[in-house]
């Protein structure tokens, strides 16, 4: 079977499939697409064409020749398109411009409420997006998507918020719909913790084909890449850890027959309300992290209890998912490696041998910009499927026939209507290849 076939699963490939060849950042020529293709050369010249006059590929030099002219060799073009990207944290609004390799352009970050309601930190969001939109570095970018993470379990086919505990009056709002009033391009939306796992998979372990990421901050949450796949489950509940019971053991912090979620356990919040039983001045996660790395010795226990309470958890993962590396983030996570330690210490000790032999519990190496890479890539995947770019090259062609030439780019703010499509559907499922996207 080629290359082509098992992209399109043995359906006729189009344009779409082809640009898959091209999305791992090498340039080809059209005799490479063939031999990988195993189709025509006049076929694979029609798709290259077409995929030429859309901008997504762009000639790259030569290659070399084996008599006569050196033929021309293809690639990729990330600049095709530019996406739109907001990770929205509890407290914090991160948006950045990224182009269609997911490398970020342009960021900003600003202070936010969730608990102030959807359409104040929406509106900021997009006020902030208009902005970077508007910078010299991408101006001249065409707005392809908008991807948003909110810290809050999301149903992903909607993109609304399904009774998230810390957002008040955001329950099924319609993001989607109220982000196109601004941007009428796709807007995917989707919870946090899931775009993080995208963003660290894609910058620290793009080799990795089964990963956990769990973020430990105001609330806990996971997100699971298993087979080089972000897994939503059926309704994008996958990886909801904080509402999981942790049974009592004798370091647990509550009392025998008591069980509590783990978020009620191990979060920042919970953490705090345990420094404050013992006289300690910790209203929230960001006084639990500044204890810690002013050296407190009950915030430094009372943080590596949380992460023994995690681990509790993480085990029974472990020993269903087969993980080849966990990273823990979140604002609990950076205080330093006392979260760390204690998850360690659980999981290599409860879950089987065989699944913790290779497994790597780690720290997240990412940063800051973890989550508008994710939501970038998340989008970029969806604009860049196969069927997608079908859909972009189809109704392109035909306005440039209906109109006598090629229809101008729209606005980058969405003023002009796109021709992408908007429907709604998730990622891809490409697997991630450093930042690049095949």
């Amino acid at each position: 079977m080629s290359d082509i076939d098992r992209l399109s699963g043995g359906s006729s490939p189009g344009a779409g499939d082809i640009l898959q060849l091209l999305l791992d950042g090498h340039a080809r020529t059209k005799a490479d697409l063939v031999h990988l293709t195993g189709l025509a050369r006049s076929t694979v010249s029609a798709r290259v064409d077409a995929l030429l006059a859309s901008g997504l590929v762009i000639p790259a030099g030569e290659g070399a020749s084996t008599g006569g002219r050196p033929p021309s060799r293809l690639a990729f073009n990330p600049r095709a398109g530019a996406v739109l990207a907001a990770d929205l944290g509890a407290s914090h609004a991160t948006v950045a411009v990224a182009d269609l390799s997911g490398r970020i352009l342009a960021v900003a970050t600003e202070e936010i409420d969730i608990a102030a309601g959807p359409h104040a930190v929406l509106d900021l969001a997009i006020a902030k997006g208009r902005r970077l939109l508007e910078s010299t570095e991408v101006s001249d970018l065409r707005l392809v998507g908008v991807g948003v993470g909110l810290p809050g379990p999301v149903e992903h086919s909607t993109g609304r918020p399904y009774n998230p505990p810390i957002m008040p009056g955001w329950d099924r709002f319609d993001v989607p719909d109220y982000v196109q009033g601004t941007f009428n391009v796709p807007v995917l939306v989707d919870n946090d913790v899931n775009i993080l796992a995208l963003g660290e998979h894609a910058t620290s372990f793009p080799d990795t084909a089964d990963l956990v990421f769990v973020k430990v901050a105001t609330g806990i949450g996971a997100g699971v890449i298993a087979g080089g796949q972000l897994q939503r489950g059926a309704q994008g509940s996958a990886g909801d850890m904080g509402h999981v019971r942790v049974p009592y053991s004798p370091d647990s912090s509550h009392e025998p027959g008591e069980e509590r979620d783990l978020e009620a356990l191990a979060s920042g919040s919970a953490i705090a309300r345990v420094l404050r039983e013992h006289g300690l001045d910790a209203q929230n996660s960001s006084d639990v992290v500044a204890l810690v790395r002013g050296g407190n010795l009950t915030a430094i226990e009372a943080t590596r209890q949380a992460g023994r309470d995690v681990g509790e958890v993480l085990a029974t993962v472990v020993n269903l998912l087969n993980p080849s590396i966990i990273v823990l983030g979140g604002s609990i996570a950076r205080a330093g490696e006392h979260l760390l330690a204690g998850v360690r210490e659980v999981v290599y000790r409860r879950s089987i041998p065989l699944a913790t032999q290779h497994l790597a519990i780690v720290q997240t190496q990412a940063g800051e910009r973890a989550g508008v890479l994710g939501a970038a890539i998340m989008v970029a995947r969806h604009v860049l499927a196969p069927a997608n770019v079908d859909s972009f090259i189809s109704t392109a062609s035909a306005t440039a026939r209906q109109g006598g030439g090629r229809e101008p780019a729209p606005h980058p703010t969405g003023e002009k209507e796109p021709t992408i499509p908007k429907r709604s559907l998730g990622s891809s499922g490409a697997a991630t290849r450093s930042i690049s996207l095949s």
